[in-house]
């Protein structure tokens, strides 16, 4: 057979941009391309229905290589990350033995987490970390008060130890910018002290150049109901913020950024969250440059992804599986250094042994099952995330410079530009959550009927985390969950229901066949979001009969099922013999003014505001 050098489908003729658009205009009869086929994000970011290799010409990074200057598409030739658990540590001994025990279970990255204050010394951290070989798993120790300082005892136990200091990786969450954001005061006295001893700190560990002695926490603005940009470009201020401050007191940028490590959240907008971590190096390298290092690598960005809180759930909670494995999966194929996969238990109670090992395995199985580690920048050169990520960096490029304009992150914090954005951006996200043009699983969309929490569960729960200190200087972030006001009414029908029986939204269907069986499940999840027992029927002849089995059933509430044009008779009908029942009318009918003058005044559909509806009839029911 004649060798042929023939190209792969050479026969098919290229077919254009100009023939696609065209195609699709003709296709699309009239209707709007821009609001058809383009949707925006919550960033204002446009995403097109389809791109192509034109639409990524000028992104000059692409032909780097992964590990090069401005690491977009990796710190390193690899993609390996480490897999992160965190220990809650209240006994040393038992922390310790459950790191002994989780380093055999394909974990290689411990978080030591301090919920209360512990200063703790050198033989404290001896208990802590004793059989751990710190050359093979990466150590985190974690002050949740801002106060402690762990820097010294964990470098003596380094230099002191049997392991080759060169080769030991490690953080110490000290932060006091992010302290500041949060409890609205330094972790020290004040602003110039806190500089200095964090400039102390970093020289502390000059000698064992794996100790990250300084962790911004961006975690506090996506967990608060931030947007991926805003998350990433306040990040990236407080990161600046630092290395304006500590060259100031006479540090060169090499020796400060080689010490600085970064933590993100990983939401549930797959491709987005891919493109804010390659985003994120591209902006950081960019900014560590202009302050001219020595040394490249120094301006690699480090980033710990932590699964997002916001979008997590304590109803239907096994939804939570859903959404952290996606996320795992975005920070792995965007390039995160190291993961932590919340256990989907986390949001109520302490995580069980069984939720642990699910949150390992899901990594696990994207390492051994996937193979996602086994290929440099996996998302690379892809035309869809090569533009997002272009897209991010614009967008938390202009945020970042609104910053600047306004002195900085310290400065912004201050005059509460910050906080302000970010309350901006959260209620309009949980407005969405209300209108369900943001859907939450098993929250404000297809709730499990059948599940109820008999249990008591905690304020804090469906509260906002409020750390705010005494005498604070700024207004404080306040990190909360998008379901939590669902999940707050709900949980207030489970309560009622121990002792008063659950209140019953009944269907009373009747008429033309499919609309009201498409409105008698419509109205059966609107519900039951609520924790409202839902009765669906058949359908009946009148209303009369339909409202006497309503009542027979002991209804709350009576939602008529039909047509549009049926309801106009039926309704009224309905209406007029309404007493103590509640009556609701299952959709937006154009007769809607005509019924509401008939005395008709409640209609649920797509548009309403799930959530204050929701509130208004518990409580009638409930009072």
């Amino acid at each position: 057979m004649a060798e042929t050098t023939k190209k792969l489908f050479s026969e098919f003729p290229e077919v254009s941009t100009q023939q696609w658009e065209e195609k699709i205009i003709a296709d699309l009869k009239g209707k709007d391309y821009e609001k058809a086929l383009v949707w925006k994000t919550n960033e204002g970011i446009s995403v097109r229905p389809y791109y192509r290799a034109e639409h990524i010409q000028g992104l000059d990074y692409l032909m780097n290589v992964p590990g090069v200057f401005p690491f977009v598409r990796g710190n390193t030739a690899t993609n390996s990350w480490l897999i992160r658990q965190d220990i809650v540590v209240t006994d040393l001994t038992e922390a310790n033995k459950k790191a002994l025990e989780v380093l055999g279970k394909g974990v290689n990255s411990l978080g030591f987490k301090f919920k209360e204050c512990s200063p703790l010394n050198l033989a404290d951290l001896r208990i802590l970390l004793q059989d751990i070989c710190l050359e093979a798993a990466e150590v985190n120790l974690i002050c949740t008060c801002g106060k402690c300082d762990f820097t010294q005892a964990f470098t003596t136990l380094v230099q002191e130890g049997p392991w080759d200091a060169t080769q030991v990786n490690a953080s110490l969450n000290n932060d006091p910018l992010g302290n500041l954001a949060v409890r609205g005061k330094f972790g020290v006295c004040c602003e110039d002290k806190a500089f200095e001893q964090l400039k102390a700190q970093m020289e502390v560990t000059c000698d064992v150049p794996g100790i990250r002695t300084l962790v911004v926490n961006g975690k506090i603005f996506g967990n608060s109901g931030a947007s991926l940009v805003q998350e990433l470009a306040y990040t990236l201020s407080a990161g600046a913020e630092y290395l304006i401050r500590l060259t100031e007191l006479g540090m060169t940028v090499d020796q400060v950024a080689s010490k600085m490590k970064f933590e993100l959240t990983i939401g549930n907008n797959y491709f987005m969250e891919i493109a804010k971590l390659r985003a994120g190096r591209l902006l950081w390298a960019q900014i560590v440059k202009a302050f001219g290092p020595e040394n490249d690598d120094s301006a690699k960005m480090i980033v710990h992804s932590e699964t997002s809180r916001f979008n997590k759930t304590v109803y239907d909670s096994y939804t939570n599986l859903l959404r952290t494995q996606t996320e795992a999966m975005s920070a792995a194929l965007g390039g995160a250094h190291s993961i932590a996969v919340l256990p989907f238990d986390t949001m109520y109670e302490e995580p069980t042994a069984m939720a642990e090992r699910i949150a390992r395995n899901q990594q696990i199985l994207l390492k051994e099952e996937s193979y996602i580690d086994k290929i440099a920048d996996p998302a690379g050169g892809a035309y869809y995330i090569e533009n997002l990520t272009a897209s991010v960096a614009a967008e938390a490029w202009k945020l970042f410079l609104a910053v600047h304009d306004q002195g900085g992150f310290l400065e912004a914090l201050k005059a509460g530009f910050i906080q302000k954005e970010v309350k901006e951006m959260a209620h309009r996200r949980d407005m969405n959550i209300a209108m369900r043009k943001e859907n939450l699983l098993g929250i404000n969309q297809f709730p499990n009927f059948n599940e109820i929490i008999n249990k008591d569960l905690a304020d804090t729960v469906f509260a906002a985390c409020d750390k705010t200190e005494a005498e604070a200087v700024v207004e404080t972030l306040k990190p909360y969950r998008g379901a939590s006001a669902f999940e707050a009414l709900r949980y207030k029908t489970d309560q009622f229901a121990k002792t008063n029986g659950r209140p019953l939204a009944f269907m009373l269907t009747i008429g033309n066949l499919a609309m009201r069986k498409a409105r008698a499940q419509f109205a059966c999840n609107f519900f039951s979001v609520a924790g409202f027992e839902v009765a669906d029927n058949n359908g009946f002849e009148t209303v009369e009969a339909g409202l006497a089995a309503a009542r027979a059933a002991k209804a709350s509430i009576v939602v008529l099922c039909s047509s549009d044009d049926e309801y106009v008779t039926l309704a009224p009908d309905l209406a007029a013999l309404i007493k103590e029942e509640i009556l609701v009318v299952a959709g937006n009918p154009a007769c809607r003014s005509e019924l509401e003058a008939a005395g008709v005044k409640n209609f649920i559909h797509v548009r309403s505001n799930l959530l204050e509806e929701l509130a208004q009839y518990q409580s009638q029911i409930i009072r």
